[in-house]
C-alpha cells in the first residue's frame, strides 16, 4: 500500500514539472484509490488510523495532480500562440541528429542558434577587455591571425603581427611545438579521428630531430598539429567534457560550395566586421559546443581558414573562456573585477596563459594554493602539465614559479616578459632529467616550498624550518640550526648557503669530488613576433636586404659541475692554465678538451636559470630577445 501510494506521488509530481505539451488531451489528476480498499479485516481501530493517514496523503497528491493540469494547459496555450506542432518536431528531430554527433548547438533566447544573450555578451566582452580599453588595443587583438612562418628556418612558428595577442600565439605554439617534435600520432587509439580522414603522416622525434629540420615540414603536418593542439587546449578549458569553438555569424555560409580563394574570401567577409562592444559580440560572434573530440576536430579542420583570419586570435580566446564557462573562469581569479587584457598595452595576463596552458584561470604560477586566513586563499597551479612556463619576473624575485610548470612532462615553456611571451623548447626530454644532486636539490626545495606560506617570498617558520630536516633527513649541526633560526624565521638564500657547506653524506650539497651536477645540453627559442633581420642576400648595392620574420636562436647551456658560476669559471681557467681535460672529460656532449666558452648574458638566460640554476648560456649571432 505504501509503495503504491510513493508511486502516486511521484507520478503526481512528474506531471507537475511537465514542460512540453502533449498533442492528446491532459490527463485527468490521479485521485486517490476508494478507501474501502485500504481497509483493515483485522479491526476497526487499525481502519480508523488508516484512514486518517491516507486522508493526508490523499490531499497532497490532489493538489500536486492539480497543479499538473494547470501548468500543462497553460503551456499548451504558449506553444499554440508561438509555434506549430510541425516546427517543434522538426526541431526536435535537427537536435536529436545533433546531439547522435556529439555536437549540443547552443541556443539562445531570441531565436538565434548559437547566440549569446546580452547578458552572456556584456559579460565576456567585459572579462576580457573591460569597460575603458582603447580602440588601439582592440584593433590589435581585431588583427591577429594563427598563421605558420612563411620563412623557412622558422616555419613551424606561428608568426605574430600585432602587440597583445601573443599570450595566445605562444600558449598555441607551445602545443604545436608538443605534437611536431614528441607526440606520434597513434590512429588505433584514436577511433573517433578516423572517421575525419585523417592520413597517417610522419612525426619528428626528440631523438631524430634535426635544427634545419623544420623548413621539411610540410603544410599538411603543422595543420594537423595546429588542429590538435587547439582542440587539447580547448577540451583542457572544458575539463576534458566539452570544446565551445566560436565562429563569426558573417562567415556561416562561406564554407560550402566555395571553389575561390578561401582566404579573400573570409576577408573580404570580415572588411566591415569589429568586435568594439558588448553588442558586436552579441551581434557577430556564434558558437558551438562539442563533447566529443571527433566532431570537434572536424569542426576546427574547417574552422582553420577563419582562425587563420584577422579574428582568430580573438576567436580563440572567446572559445577558450566559453570552453571552460564564464561564471568558473571568475571563480578561477583572485580578482574578477579586473580585466583578462591588460592596460595600457593590451598584453594578455597570467589568467589567459594559465588558462590556455592548465585549463584554468588562475592568477598564480606557484603550486597548489596559499592559505591567507580567515577562509582567504590565493590559488595556483594544482596539476601536473604538459607544457610549462618561465618567467623573467622570477629572475627579479616578483613571484615564484613552481614545479608543475617548471617541469612539466615535455620540455617546452611559454616564456614571460614584462611586455612579450615567447617559446623555449629542448628536442631531447632528457634535458630535464635529474642526476642526485639535482633529485637532491628538488627534493629539498620542495619540502620549503611546502612550509612557505609567503607566496614565494623564500621564508619560513622555525617550526616549518624543523619539518624540513625532519623530511629530508638533514643533519645540519646545532649551531648552524641555531643562527638560522635566530630571527624567528628561515630564509632560503642563508639556509641553501649552509647546505653548500654540508657534505652530502650528511643530507647537505657538498660535493668534493666535484662529478655531480654536470649536464651540457641545446636548447631553442622560438620569438614570434616579426623582426627585420639579415636575409643574406647582398642586393646590388652590396648590403643585406632586411626581411621581416621570427627568430628562432640556438643556446647552448651548461650547468656547471660546482655551486656557483664563478667557482665554474675559476676551474675553467685552471684547467686551460694547466693543459689538463679535467672537468671536461664528464661533460656529456663535449668532447675531451674542450674549453667552455665564456658566459653570455641575455634576460633569457636569466629565465633559464629559474628552471636550471647555475647554468652558463651561449649562441651564436644576436643575443635572443624575449621582448
Amino acid at each position: 500500500m505504501a509503495d503504491q501510494e510513493d508511486e502516486d506521488l511521484q507520478m503526481a509530481l512528474r506531471m507537475s514539472m511537465q514542460s512540453s505539451p502533449s498533442s492528446s488531451p491532459p490527463p485527468e489528476p490521479k485521485r486517490s484509490k476508494p478507501r474501502e480498499l485500504f481497509s483493515s479485516p483485522i479491526g476497526k481501530v487499525e481502519e480508523t488510523e488508516e484512514t486518517e493517514e491516507s486522508r493526508s496523503r490523499r490531499m497532497k497528491r490532489e493538489i500536486l495532480a492539480a497543479a499538473a493540469e494547470k501548468r500543462m494547459m497553460a503551456a499548451r496555450l504558449r506553444a499554440a500562440e508561438t509555434s506549430p506542432p510541425a516546427d517543434r518536431s522538426k526541431s526536435a528531430e535537427v537536435k536529436a541528429a545533433l546531439a547522435e554527433k556529439g555536437v549540443m548547438r547552443v541556443e539562445r533566447k531570441g531565436g538565434g542558434g548559437g547566440e549569446l544573450s546580452e547578458e552572456e555578451a556584456n559579460k565576456l566582452f567585459t572579462m576580457v577587455f573591460g569597460g575603458s580599453l582603447s580602440k588601439e588595443i582592440l584593433a590589435q587583438w581585431s588583427n591577429q591571425g594563427i598563421r605558420f612562418s612563411p620563412d623557412p628556418e622558422t616555419s613551424m612558428g606561428l608568426v605574430q603581427h600585432e602587440g597583445g595577442p601573443c599570450g595566445v600565439l605562444a600558449a598555441i605554439q607551445a602545443f604545436v611545438l608538443k605534437y611536431l617534435l614528441f607526440v606520434t600520432e597513434d590512429l588505433s587509439s584514436l577511433e573517433s579521428r578516423k572517421s575525419q580522414g585523417f592520413a597517417s603522416r610522419t612525426t619528428f622525434t626528440g631523438e631524430s630531430m634535426a635544427p634545419d629540420a623544420f623548413s621539411s615540414l610540410t603544410e599538411e603536418t603543422k595543420k594537423r598539429a595546429l588542429i590538435k593542439s587547439m582542440g587539447e587546449i580547448l577540451f583542457r578549458c572544458g575539463n576534458h567534457k566539452q570544446a565551445v569553438i566560436a565562429t563569426l555569424s558573417v562567415l556561416d555560409d562561406k564554407f560550402e560550395g566555395t571553389d575561390g580563394n578561401m582566404d579573400e574570401i573570409i576577408a573580404k567577409a570580415l572588411e566591415d566586421i569589429s568586435i568594439e562592444s558588448p553588442s558586436d559580440v552579441q551581434k557577430f560572434l556564434r558558437i558551438n559546443s562539442y563533447v566529443s573530440s571527433g566532431s570537434a576536430f572536424l569542426r576546427l579542420e574547417a574552422m582553420i581558414p577563419v582562425f587563420q583570419s584577422r579574428m582568430g586570435a580573438m576567436l580563440f580566446l572567446f572559445s577558450a573562456l566559453l570552453s571552460r564557462g564564464l561564471d568558473a573562469v571568475q571563480a578561477d581569479r583572485d580578482d574578477p573585477s579586473l580585466p583578462l587584457v591588460t592596460a595600457p598595452f593590451g598584453h594578455a595576463s597570467q589568467e589567459i596563459v594559465n588558462l590556455l596552458l592548465c585549463g584554468q584561470a588562475v592568477a598564480n604560477v606557484f603550486d597548489e594554493r596559499i592559505d591567507l586566513g580567515g577562509g582567504m586563499f590565493l590559488k595556483g597551479i594544482s596539476m601536473n602539465v604538459d607544457v610549462g612556463f618561465l618567467t623573467l619576473l622570477e629572475s627579479l624575485n616578483f613571484c615564484k614559479v613552481g614545479q608543475h610548470l617548471k617541469s612539466p612532462k615535455w620540455p617546452i615553456w611559454v616564456v614571460g616578459s614584462e611586455s612579450h611571451y615567447t617559446v623555449l623548447f629542448a628536442l631531447e626530454p632528457s634535458v630535464q632529467d635529474e642526476n642526485e644532486m639535482e633529485a637532491r636539490e628538488s627534493q629539498i626545495r620542495r619540502a620549503f616550498d611546502n612550509q612557505d606560506q609567503s607566496g614565494g617570498g623564500g621564508f619560513i617558520s622555525v617550526e616549518g624550518f624543523h619539518q624540513v630536516l625532519r623530511e629530508t633527513n638533514m643533519q645540519l649541526p646545532s649551531d648552524k640550526v641555531k643562527n638560522l633560526c635566530s630571527t624567528g624565521f628561515v630564509v632560503w638564500s642563508e639556509f641553501w648557503q649552509a647546505l653548500l657547506d654540508l657534505d652530502k653524506n650528511l643530507g647537505g650539497m657538498k660535493d668534493s669530488s666535484g662529478l655531480m651536477g654536470k649536464k651540457v645540453f641545446d636548447l631553442y627559442h622560438f620569438n614570434g613576433i616579426a623582426k627585420s633581420v639579415p636575409n643574406g642576400n647582398q642586393s646590388a648595392s652590396g648590403s643585406d636586404t632586411p626581411v621581416q620574420r621570427p627568430r628562432l636562436t640556438k643556446l647552448k647551456v651548461s650547468v656547471p659541475p660546482r655551486w656557483t658560476p664563478e667557482e665554474y669559471m675559476v676551474d675553467a681557467a685552471s684547467t686551460r692554465a694547466s693543459g689538463g681535460n679535467g672537468m671536461n672529460e664528464n661533460h656529456a656532449g663535449q668532447s675531451v678538451g674542450t674549453e667552455p666558452k665564456p658566459p653570455q648574458h641575455a634576460p633569457l638566460a636569466d629565465c633559464i636559470r629559474t628552471r636550471w640554476p647555475r647554468a652558463v648560456c651561449n649562441w651564436a649571432g644576436d643575443p635572443p630577445s624575449i621582448v
